[in-house]
């Protein structure tokens, strides 16, 4: 089930770009992969403070990573100048695993990378069984 909805989030993703005139490739890279009974999302967020630029919201198991970057570089010698400027801002939605606690949900950012680490609930947790009882009408 997990891997479905991953499989439409991931599908979804070219439309939604298109749909918000983004058609530039897509800011920043993410990958996801198992650890253990973890599931880890990173993405490649260069340049930007962790603190003042990126929002990490969960909900209905799906984590939102929005982020904006504001990056400037000059360049000045005796008879020229230049500047470059890189800035933007995006949002993507990501699936989490069905049943994660957000209040076991980390986030780190190193070295231009950020990590988000969700511990996935016990099978027991994932599915409970309940048994209803039928009664004659």
């Amino acid at each position: 089930m997990a891997e479905l909805m991953r499989r439409n989030f991931d599908a979804l993703e070219p439309f939604r770009r298109l749909l918000e005139g983004d058609l530039s490739p897509s800011w920043p890279r993410v990958e996801e992969f198992q650890d253990g009974n973890t599931q880890v999302i990173r993405a490649e967020l260069p340049g930007i403070d962790p603190e003042q630029d990126v929002e990490l919201t969960v909900v209905n198991d799906t984590l939102r990573l929005r982020a904006q970057r504001r990056e400037q570089s000059e360049h000045k010698d005796k008879d020229s100048y230049r500047s470059e400027f890189r800035y933007g801002s995006f949002s993507r939605v990501l699936p989490l695993p069905a049943g994660c606690k957000e209040e076991d949900i980390t986030a780190t950012y190193t070295d231009g990378v950020l990590e988000v680490r969700a511990p996935m609930p016990e099978r027991d947790e994932q599915q409970r069984t309940q048994k209803i009882e039928v009664t004659r009408g």
